[in-house]
């Protein structure tokens, strides 16, 4: 008799199911095996252990004994962590967009037993109500047009696949990117941003960092006060917000409402790797306090909660706790008169937004919307003694759940973080442990000359993505910046190699989300848009150029150039999707390489004027005779035996520079 088998599962959302009466596959070749067998259609059920609505429809269908029935006796069902399988996640999210429905998760896809999608939808509730047809309803359905009308659900799934295989082709025709394009992308992304409340306007509000991680670079090179004000804004309404966790640090994954209020509670890593390095930048140039202080409780955040004890970064906490979403987060009026002193009470609630009705369903979310500015040193100092009371507190409830499970990729974005945090901030042990971090991941997901994408619980899982190579790469290269180390452009050297053994397009150029060794895919995904992290192919755009710049290594430009090439046409045609290919491309372009000849420890206050001033490339060499022969700055000399700068454009370097004061001169 068949079971449910994810109790070998390790993932964290897996495992939420193994008691579940659905008897549940892992994704794999014994559960389409079984389809064919039975000549039965797959339900593939995709969610991820943070995911509100993911735990609505378990509660409401996969715990319902009748509604597992059914689900037993008309399908093979198929449960999968979005997190885990993002490969699998990006065909079937894909899916339902051909469809023309908007995606989400959870994600109900109906498959063929061969692994091609027919018909789906997001959550489906026990019942029609909300607009949606109860799930029962839609099960008994599919599994009608299956056995009676094949030729329907044949047509739908050669349709959808037909589309998923034209979206990864790139457009055809030749184009050029160009400075003025990064400009005009520029100008078209501030028109679209909410000036009163940041963000881009409308509601739900994500933080969209790659999008204003380039207006920020477009800022730093055209000195535009428009695109410098759009961050601003956004980063003080985000650290000010309920998308902030005042008491425990770190942010939350989006605003439900355009002002920035409420979040949806779960908390993922990206989302905070994302942030830290975009503050990071901005609090350098600026001096922004405010900002330097969200760094630095959330940079704590990360230290204390999200660690796990193999020095890598954890991927999530839930959303809800006991069940109901933000209950962990929230506070009462009552709650706060009785942890704190009258007086003390009165000025938190006047600065964090506490009312007896509340700002959010008849409780208080902490937030300083209306206060946004620090006050005196002395009130702010009370404030964090009284945070940290309230956090105290908070400690005794029910936390959400831990998704505690290691993925290279978002590994990759927050080494990247505590690297760049880390040199900007003046902030050493950041960079140690970002080091760290990458050490434990290269140890446990490197394996054969191949990097693999999840690790937990002494198990490593799937073959990389695209995305997990890109980042891990880019986070080698920021340590090396950060460090001087040149063991980690080594290692940037052998990822680089293996993703382009493993996800390079050789026909049309580009690479692949997927590696060529993952099985059971019906397609490989090849795009150059951003999701909710930068994608893969406009990371590696300005990836390979430094690794060029750096190395000398001609092959590394090639394939920057074949990748411009690639995708250009379809990034002229929607600027708004491609922040990141944009600011890879502006790296691409307009290469400034600061080349420091001497002892690194020596050359810390020109490195602080570099980067305070401008995103130049770092390169650290004890002697310039050590660059790679072709080297514009090959062979230059310290000045007087000073440690020196030599800031380089194109084919040509400036004058020796041995005082941080000439740096911006």
């Amino acid at each position: 008799m068949k079971r449910n088998l994810l109790s070998q599962e390790t993932s964290p959302y897996l495992l939420q199911h193994q008691d579940n009466p659905v008897h549940w596959y892992p994704w794999g070749q014994d559960a389409f095996d079984a389809a064919k067998a039975q000549n039965k259609p797959i339900l593939l059920s995709i969610g991820y252990a943070a995911c509100h609505w993911c735990h609505v429809m378990a509660h409401e269908s996969f715990e319902n004994p009748a509604i597992a029935e059914m689900m037993n006796s008309l399908f093979i069902n198929v449960k999968v962590d979005r997190e885990e399988r993002p490969d699998v996640d990006k065909i079937y999210m894909d899916s339902i967009h051909a469809l023309g429905q908007q995606g989400g998760w959870p994600l109900t896809m109906f498959l063929s037993p061969d692994g091609r999608p027919f018909w789906g939808g997001t959550y489906f509730p026990p019942e029609s109500r909300y607009g949606r047809p109860g799930f029962p309803h839609v099960m008994q359905e599919i599994s009608r047009i299956w056995h009676e009308e094949p030729d329907k659900a044949e047509a739908n799934a050669a349709a959808i696949t037909d589309a998923l295989s034209q979206s990864a082709r790139q457009d055809p025709k030749s184009a050029e990117l160009s400075t003025e394009l990064l400009d005009e992308a520029a100008s078209v992304i501030v028109r679209h941003v909410d000036h009163d409340h940041g963000g881009l306007k409308g509601a739900p509000k994500f933080p969209q960092t790659s999008t204003f991680e380039f207006l920020w670079r477009t800022y730093m090179r055209t000195q535009d006060p428009d695109c410098r004000k759009a961050v601003e804004i956004t980063l003080t309404n985000i650290c000010q917000g309920g998308i902030y966790d005042h008491l425990g640090g770190g942010f939350a994954r989006y605003s439900v409402d355009h002002l920035w209020l409420a979040p949806h509670f779960e908390k993922m890593l990206y989302d905070n790797a994302q942030l830290i390095t975009l503050l990071s930048k901005v609090t350098s140039h600026t001096g922004n306090e405010l900002f330097r202080q969200r760094i630095e409780e959330t940079v704590e955040w990360l230290k204390r909660e999200m660690l796990t004890p193999s020095s890598a970064f954890a991927a999530s906490y839930d959303a809800d706790s006991e069940g109901v979403e933000g209950k962990f987060y929230v506070w009462n009026e009552a709650d706060i008169d009785t942890a704190l002193s009258k007086a003390d009470a009165k000025i938190f609630k006047d600065v964090y937004d506490v009312s007896a009705h509340g700002n959010w369903e008849e409780t208080n979310i902490l937030n300083r919307l209306k206060s946004q500015e620090l006050l005196d040193s002395t009130t702010e100092k009370r404030l964090a003694e009284l945070r940290q009371n309230l956090y105290r507190l908070r400690q005794d409830r029910i936390p959400p759940g831990w998704d505690d499970k290691v993925l290279a990729d978002w590994n990759g974005l927050t080494i990247t973080a505590l690297a760049t945090a880390g040199l900007h901030l003046d902030e050493p042990n950041w960079i140690d442990i970002a080091g760290k971090a990458m050490t434990s991941v290269l140890d446990h997901l490197w394996k054969g000359g191949a990097l693999f994408h999840s690790y937990r619980d002494g198990k490593t899982h799937n073959y990389a993505t695209a995305e997990d190579y890109a980042n891990l790469i880019t986070a080698a290269v920021a340590l090396y910046q950060a460090t001087a180390g040149p063991h980690h452009i080594a290692t940037a050297e052998q990822l680089t190699q293996a993703m382009i053994e493993n996800h390079w397009d050789a026909t049309a150029g580009g690479f692949f989300f997927s590696s060529e060794l993952a099985d059971n895919l019906i397609v490989r995904s090849k795009y150059a848009h951003d999701d909710a992290t930068p994608n893969a192919n406009g990371i590696m755009l300005g990836t390979l150029t430094d690794l060029h710049l750096i190395t000398g290594n001609n092959d590394y430009l090639d394939y920057a150039k074949k990748l411009h090439d690639a995708f250009a046409a379809n990034v002229q045609r929607v600027v708004v999707a491609h922040a990141s290919f944009l600011t890879s491309f502006d790296q691409h372009a307009n290469p400034v390489q600061a080349v420091f000849i001497g002892n690194p420890d020596q050359t810390k206050e020109l490195r602080k004027a570099v980067i305070i001033n401008h995103p130049a490339l770092l390169i650290h060499v004890e002697d310039a005779d050590n660059l790679p022969s072709g080297h514009i700055a090959h062979g230059k000399q310290m000045a007087g035996g000073k440690p020196t700068l030599y800031l380089c454009t194109g084919q040509t370097c400036s004058l020796p520079i041995t005082d941080p004061e000439q740096v911006i001169a």
